[in-house]
């Protein structure tokens, strides 16, 4: 009876710990005009006074002398800004929910080849982490496997909905690979990986010459890469590991990115050569050897930056999914230490749009795109800024969350617990 007692709590406790109660937002009925704002579209320069429109999802109009429709609902910003959504590039969002309960932790398969599993299709949409990490302007965030040599794909969320499929923007943008580390020259990190590229080769042949046979989900999961419909993404911090990678994805002729890439700058040129991007994965980092100044993660962005390297920055490799919300101060400290102000935010808006192929829809306020974007009353990039509305595809968010409700709750405690001392 006890140890049903210890089931059922558990249970319980574990239900309580990973539902949301934010109701997802409707879908845009009519228009919305924002004026008289800050616009700062990230493609381009800011707009003082500036108009934006959007209607059915989509930005219909921005810049300072607009046409707004006569049926749209306007909203006066009185000099807010706007912001094109955050976009956090590499994460576990939605798999993990705290890290200290194995029950709700859902990020990898057992297994060391796994490049058939669909990271976002194990999305849990009523993730208290969601609500808390667009509470900050992150609205759209990579979700992405871990674990083994071949992790599985990755895709783009959007950051509300009622469903998985609610939340996909696209899938999958990536294959995840964990690049073993080298410790001498004789080790040959790739020769698992060679052997399923080449199996997955010989699977393609095999099913051109006769299409009935039998299709093999692994197969087909590395012909995308192949096919160089979607990269390989490889999570390689070392000089060595980088290095290899390079090699590795130019004798498979497939696109690749770095994901960590903290000795990147040692291999600039190689990445700049070859068109290699590179997801930084975090500036609050330790340094990983102790002839290492101590400032030497702050400086990657900067220094890739510098020799052209294509980057954006990710944050949530810092402590996970939780602090996937901290994304812009990992930003911030990234201009603190040389990064141009307006590189540090593209880095996080715009620059991972591009390299995960959906600058299409997201990344910047540009008419045609998605209004997926936030209004803040600063920088965003700055702590004391506050997110004060938000919309996802035109859809406005409730930004409640569990932080702000912890907030008001004790807040309250000790209102009434002063209220009460002083009687």
């Amino acid at each position: 009876m006890k140890r049903l007692a210890l089931v059922l709590s558990t249970a319980l406790f574990t239900a309580a710990a990973i539902a949301s109660d934010a109701i997802p937002a409707a879908r845009q009925d009519n228009p919305v005009a924002l004026v008289n704002a800050a616009i700062y579209p990230v493609s381009g320069p800011a707009i003082e006074g500036g108009t934006i429109v959007f209607a059915d999802g989509k930005i219909t109009a921005v810049g300072k002398d607009v046409e707004i429709p006569d049926d749209a609902e306007r909203i006066d910003l009185k000099g807010q800004r706007v912001y094109p959504s955050l976009f956090e590039a590499m994460s576990d969002v939605g798999l993990v929910e705290i890290d200290a309960v194995r029950a709700t932790i859902d990020k990898a398969e057992t297994g060391s080849l796994n490049p058939n599993v669909k990271a976002w299709v194990s999305v849990n949409p009523d993730s208290e982490v969601i609500p808390v990490t667009r509470s900050n302007g992150v609205l759209i965030a990579v979700t992405a496997p871990s674990g083994g040599l071949i992790s599985g794909q990755a895709g783009v969320l959007q950051l509300d909905g009622w469903t998985y499929e609610d939340l996909t923007l696209k899938a999958p943008v990536g294959l995840v690979v964990n690049w073993p580390r080298i410790r001498n020259a004789d080790d040959k990190p790739h020769t698992a990986l060679d052997r399923a590229f080449d199996d997955a080769r010989a699977y393609l042949k095999a099913r051109q010459a006769k299409p009935d046979l039998p299709m093999d989900l692994r197969h087909e999961a590395i012909a995308l890469v192949i096919n160089r419909e979607v990269p390989l993404i490889v999570a390689a911090d070392e000089l060595e590991q980088i290095q290899s990678a390079v090699a590795f994805a130019d004798k498979q002729n497939v696109k690749l990115i770095i994901d960590g890439g903290y000795d990147a700058p040692l291999c600039a040129n190689l990445l700049a050569a070859k068109d290699v991007p590179v997801i930084v994965g975090g500036v609050y980092r330790l340094p990983r050897r102790r002839s290492d100044a101590y400032d030497r993660a702050y400086t990657v962005p900067a220094e890739l930056h510098s020799a052209g390297v294509k980057f954006c920055i990710s944050g949530a490799n810092r402590f996970g999914s939780s602090n996937a919300r901290n994304l812009p101060y990992h930003a911030a400290t990234a201009a603190a230490f040389g990064l141009p102000p307006e590189e540090a935010l593209r880095a996080i808006t715009l620059a991972p749009a591009e390299i995960l192929g959906v600058a299409d829809r997201v990344g910047s306020l540009e008419v045609g795109k998605d209004a997926t974007l936030f209004i803040a009353n600063g920088d965003p990039l700055e702590a004391a800024t506050q997110v004060t509305a938000a919309y996802v595809q035109g859809r406005p968010l409730d930004l409640t969350d569990r932080h702000k409700q912890l907030y008001e709750k004790y807040r309250t405690k000790y209102e009434r617990q002063k209220a009460a001392a002083g009687k």
